[in-house]
């Protein structure tokens, strides 16, 4: 691939939309268009499918995403960067789309609602058309707040929901299921071929300790020896999936034959309560951080916990990493990123 320089922090290429292009190579499987590439899962999965032999575009508005997760890539040939706002439209030659473009954490999408919408409707609608006319499959990452505070527990993809329109954290739920809206559409009206994972709590390395999630939040102020701030009594609860598991479900979703072109949970039904995942966090770290609780944010669901009884009959997919392994590996991942960044302000000081 010629079209596109590979970037660090200092040097992103930008061509305009119009001139993306991606050669493919006759030894290359597919070509392999990644929203939100550089951000926490989009990472993950450019590095998959790499591994497996794949040219892959990275387009990423960075507003989220971060260059140090995707900068050992930047050699790689099959790698190309584009900076760009899915909001807007986007050409290129590829063959076939992971829609991963979003803010998922509620710091970030709460701090621009309208944005957030934005990229969920018009980044769906953009990538929809480009799927259309290049007749390609295409992947959309949505979320398991789309069932919000759930009446029916565990939540099947069956379940409509219980999502306020109008709360802090609507902007991100309904954005999601609007998106879903626009997928359906478009594979009824115009045959595009559409997959659509429905995201539960997802952890692992290239987390942002800033991104305000539960987990990178617990570990963080463990590490740091800060009191670990538990909304609300802890008795709510979550399911928390590895990335690796994640990312291996959403290649068996756009892989598989038995694939439905409906939502599928990809989720650990492992259920723990918050006050069990900071306990957890303790005991790994060997932190001496207090538990101190504090106001339960509007809207937070009390409970959530996936049915992936479709996952496992269709995608032969089934989380493998346990939570205590899941944690430790990221326990490792933040250790290791915080003690350079004291190092790096050490140094300037």
């Amino acid at each position: 691939m010629t079209i596109l320089r590979s970037v660090s922090a200092t040097s992103v290429a930008e061509p305009r939309s119009s001139d993306v292009r991606i050669s493919r190579p006759v030894l290359a499987p597919r070509r392999v268009l990644v929203t939100g590439g550089a951000g926490f899962l989009g990472s993950h999965l450019c590095d998959k499918l790499l591994s497996q032999g794949h040219e892959v575009l990275c387009v990423d508005n960075f507003l989220t995403g971060r260059f140090s997760n995707i900068d050992h890539l930047r050699n790689n040939r099959s790698f190309k960067v584009l900076r760009h706002d899915v909001a807007q439209p986007l050409a290129a030659e590829v063959d076939e789309i992971y829609n991963l473009a979003c803010p998922a954490s509620p710091p970030d999408y709460q701090a621009d609602p309208i944005q957030t919408m934005k990229t969920s409707v018009l980044g769906a609608l953009n990538l929809l058309e480009l799927a259309k006319e290049r007749g390609i499959r295409i992947f959309q990452a949505s979320t398991s707040e789309v069932y919000g505070d759930p009446h029916v527990h565990p939540q099947p993809e069956s379940y409509w929901g219980n999502v306020n329109s109008f709360g802090p954290r609507s902007c991100y739920d309904e954005g999601k299921r609007c998106a879903e809206t626009l997928f359906f559409d478009f594979h009824k009206q115009h045959g595009v071929d559409i997959r659509i994972a429905r995201i539960f709590n997802t952890y692992g390395p290239r987390m942002r300790p800033d991104d305000g999630r539960v987990v990178s939040n617990f570990i963080v102020q463990a590490l740091q020896g800060t009191d670990i701030t538990i909304y609300g009594d802890g008795s709510q609860t979550r399911s928390f999936c590895y990335a690796d598991d994640l990312i291996d479900g959403f290649l068996r979703l756009m892989t598989s034959p038995n694939a439905p072109a409906a939502p599928v949970n990809l989720g650990n039904p492992g259920e723990f309560t918050i006050r069990e995942l900071a306990e957890q966090v303790v005991g790994l770290t060997g932190s001496r951080s207090k538990i101190v609780y504090r106001p339960l944010p509007v809207d937070d669901p009390r409970q959530r916990r996936p049915d992936i009884s479709l996952a496992t009959s269709a995608l032969g997919w089934s989380p493998k990493v346990a939570l205590s392994v899941g944690l430790q590996k990221t326990i490792l991942y933040f250790d290791d990123l915080l003690t350079r960044e004291t190092r790096k302000l050490a140094e300037t000081a």
